[in-house]
């Protein structure tokens, strides 16, 4: 179990850490769909990159 986080007597949950995490792996992901050209392959490309935001969140909750 993770405890909070406290940064200037404010209590962070861990979940907030997660999102940043997974924010960052999202902006290194998006240097290879860019290489990748994504939109040629998804019709909705900032949706797809949500999408793939909310899986990699899911995965760092549950692998951190």
């Amino acid at each position: 179990m993770r405890h909070d986080i406290t940064l200037g007597g404010v209590l962070i949950s861990p979940f907030v850490l997660d999102a940043l995490v997974a924010f960052a792996i999202l902006v290194a992901l998006r240097v290879l769909f860019r290489w990748i050209r994504l939109g040629r392959f998804v019709a909705n490309p900032p949706l797809a990159e949500a999408g793939i935001y909310v899986c990699v969140l899911a995965l760092v909750v549950v692998l951190l």
